[in-house]
């Protein structure tokens, strides 16, 4: 250092250390104490997932947890829970029975779960099966006198089975968190590739009802039985066209096999679902400490994950981990009888697998517009927003989403909690979730890294999520960690800091 720069390195200090706040280490002691001896974390993660079950937005199971959360929240004496409508999202769906197997040429139960929204079968049918190529836009009408009454395998190129040399869980290695880069950020082109897909399988599902198929197969990739279970019908406020299952890859690749060796193959169907059009509107769920500073206490720090799921399984990594992880956060607070100098702001989404549809919404409402970034009052008063969807693993540090403002104070935190394994924060920006709305209108706002473990590659939309997939040790680290970093943005002198505002514009799209 030159002599010359001497004194103002000096005067920054000395600003550095003026606004330099001690952290309540004793009160970082007792959250993780309550957060690991006492911790009440596993019995959440059990009745959000084996007691409410799938939690699809606007199904039965989704407005079963709603209600769940309400008086769970209620009974730890937090205040005003409730469910907060966001909007008409269209009705809600539920599996009342499935049954799907090969008759011939031998009999073989399948693994299948039907789409979200599909329609069932009229009542229990028989059928044999065509293989057609799904990729290819002109397949249905070229098979059109084909497809009556049968069942319409759409084959794709995912055609073998993985052998699997590497374990599917792993945790990151201190290498991978110093070059944490952005992740999950869809650009505008893969929003509307996407969305193409989905409308041109929607041009396709109606060209199979005009010919008269009896139901549509899709490959449920992964393996092992492991398939995907998704839907995006739901906007039509009718259920889809034809009955739509997804089957194991291994199912898929032997029926596949079969056809195209000249074997005729015949299933038995029978798949019952069920609409729910009683109310279309869809709801977040929102509870409170309240703030007890007199010049604090209007301003909110909020956390949270989205509650709703897919219906595969239970959605127990996608993402009731999240609402666990929040909810076990704002009960470790609530039970130390914290006195918040803001208020604390617990909010759990839904319709997030539908296009961040509950967030942005509720940023709409309350803090502004992303394509216009005109922003209403209540946005300055929010200090931060924390969220967790990435899975069951143990966090490991924090994505910045560029604000690297708020990194100095992150680092302190973490070193103050003192995980040898959760000290990073990175400069990334991550998205596909919700707090990437509230950070579309220039609220701080964060989602924590986590291990993937085995989310990607087993869990996220498929029919194992389930709560056996679920690492409550690892959860129990995050829900401290993230009850740690809203009570020490609860008891800040100032907010957090701020990034500039992002342009108008940056919001790609609203749902599916």
């Amino acid at each position: 250092m030159k002599l010359r720069s001497l004194p103002l390195f000096i005067f920054i200090l000395l600003q550095v250390t003026a606004f330099a706040q001690p952290l309540d280490t004793e009160m970082i002691r007792r959250i993780k104490e309550e957060g690991t001896t006492r911790s009440g974390l596993d019995w959440i993660a059990r009745q959000l997932t084996d007691v409410n079950g799938p939690r699809l937005t606007n199904s039965p199971g989704y407005r079963r947890a709603l209600q769940w959360v309400e008086s769970t929240t209620r009974s730890w004496g937090l205040s005003n829970p409730h469910a907060e409508p966001w909007g008409v999202f269209g009705p809600g769906w539920s599996l009342e029975r499935c049954y799907v197997a090969m008759r011939a040429p031998y009999y073989h139960t399948l693994i299948a779960v039907p789409l979200a929204w599909s329609m069932g079968t009229p009542g229990e049918i028989k059928a044999s099966v065509v293989v057609l190529d799904g990729d290819d836009s002109t397949a249905v009408p070229k098979a059109a006198t084909s497809i009556k009454g049968k069942v319409v395998l759409m084959s794709d190129m995912d055609t073998s089975v993985r052998m699997p040399f590497k374990p599917a869980a792993r945790r990151l290695t201190d290498s991978a968190l110093v070059n944490t880069g952005d992740t999950f950020m869809e650009s505008p082109e893969d929003m509307k590739s996407f969305v193409r897909y989905i409308s041109n399988r929607q041009k396709q599902l109606a060209q199979l009802k005009a010919a008269g198929a009896a139901a549509v197969i899709f490959n449920g990739h992964y393996e092992d039985g492991t398939m995907e279970a998704e839907g995006y019908d739901y906007k039509k406020g009718q259920q889809s066209p034809v009955p739509q299952l997804s089957v194991s890859k291994e199912d898929f690749l032997r029926i596949r096999r079969l056809v195209n060796g000249g074997v005729n193959v015949e299933l038995e169907l029978d798949v019952r679902t069920r609409l729910v059009t009683s109310d279309l509107t869809a709801s977040n769920v929102i509870a409170e400490i309240p703030g007890t500073d007199p010049s604090l206490k209007s301003e909110v720090v909020m956390l949270g994950g989205h509650l709703d799921s897919w219906h595969g399984g239970t959605g127990a990594t996608d993402n009731a981990a999240g609402s666990i992880a929040a909810l076990e956060a704002i009960r470790i607070l609530k039970t130390l009888g914290v006195k918040p100098r803001r208020t604390i702001r617990l909010i759990l989404w839904g319709g997030e697998e539908q296009g961040l549809l509950g967030s942005y919404y509720y940023t709409k409402k309350h803090f502004g517009d992303p394509a216009t970034m005109k922003l209403l009052p209540e946005q300055a008063k929010v200090s931060a927003y924390y969220n967790i969807d990435n899975g069951t693993g143990k966090v490991r540090g924090i994505y910045l989403q560029n604000n690297d403002a708020a990194a100095t104070v992150f680092k302190e935190w973490f070193a103050a909690i003192g995980d040898s394994t959760a000290q990073t924060a990175a400069h990334a920006n991550t998205g596909s979730t919700d707090h990437f709305a509230l950070d579309a209108v220039g609220i701080p706002a964060f989602q924590f890294i986590q291990d993937p473990l085995e989310y990607l590659n087993r869990t996220h939309h498929t029919n194992m999520d389930v709560y056996d997939h679920l690492s409550i040790p690892d959860l129990q680290q995050a829900a401290t960690m993230m009850a740690i970093f809203v009570y020490n943005t609860a008891q800040r002198d100032q907010q957090i800091p701020r990034k500039p505002l992002p342009p108008a514009g940056v919001w790609i799209f609203e749902g599916f």
